[in-house]
């Protein structure tokens, strides 16, 4: 990419000569580096104004000014230059991803709860001789420990706590706990398989929606399925 270098006394010189008076020109966004470019930009030429003709200012101070005015200016353009940058791998991710809308995602993370049964994938460790799902809350407290067939595949967890009252709706983290002779020999995290129905580039981040509204990271995608007809 080309790149243009200015030198600081033409940049300031072509500033002063085709800058509109104050009250008619057109501001910048004051807002991080911009701001402070502006305000120096005013401040240099201010002084350059109104300096006493008998006792100009110094040709090294004003050598350091200039530079400091260079800095600011090379600060401004890279900040403009990175949001871009971000902005357009944003974008690709999006293109990326476009093809799994539709599809059924099988991913792991924390699954949102209304009060009805969720199925779940889960893994179980083939020495095992117990299994059970161990459910924890969005504040890392276990709320329910749910036992399931010694095998993996396809289960459901009910959500409900230890009275058989469904739990308050809600994200909850499941792990999938393998035993044997009651020792715990592995946990792995249960993972589902949902619809993604939208992809959005949020906060330099792509994020999928499911069908039920919950969000992930393309990250948290461990495979993908067309959706059942």
């Amino acid at each position: 990419m080309d790149v243009t270098t200015i030198s600081p006394v033409s940049s300031l010189e072509r500033t002063e000569a085709n800058s509109p008076p104050p009250d008619t020109a057109a501001a910048r966004p004051a807002t991080g580096f911009s701001s402070d470019f502006e305000t120096f930009l005013k401040m240099l030429t201010t002084q350059l104004r109104n300096q006493d003709p008998l006792n100009p200012i110094e040709s090294s101070d004003f050598a350091v000014q200039l530079a400091t005015f260079s800095t600011v200016e090379q600060q401004v353009r890279t900040n403009d230059l990175l949001t871009d940058l971000g902005a357009r791998l944003g974008a690709q991710g999006l293109s990326q991803v476009s093809g799994w809308i539709g599809m059924e995602a099988l991913a792991t993370g924390p699954v949102a709860f209304s009060g009805q049964p969720i199925s779940l994938i889960a893994t179980v460790e083939d020495q095992a001789d117990a299994a059970e799902i161990v459910a924890t809350d969005a504040r890392g407290i276990v709320v329910n420990r749910q036992p399931i067939p010694a095998r993996s595949g396809e289960v459901f967890w009910a959500g409900l706590d230890s009275a058989g009252v469904p739990l308050a709706q809600g994200d909850y983290t499941l792990s999938v706990h393998s035993l044997a002779q009651e020792e715990t020999l592995a946990r792995h995290s249960a993972s589902f398989y949902r619809q993604i129905a939208e992809a959005q580039f949020e906060v330099g981040e792509t994020v999928l929606i499911l069908e039920n509204g919950e969000r992930i990271a393309p990250a948290q995608v461990l495979g993908l399925r067309p959706a059942p007809q």
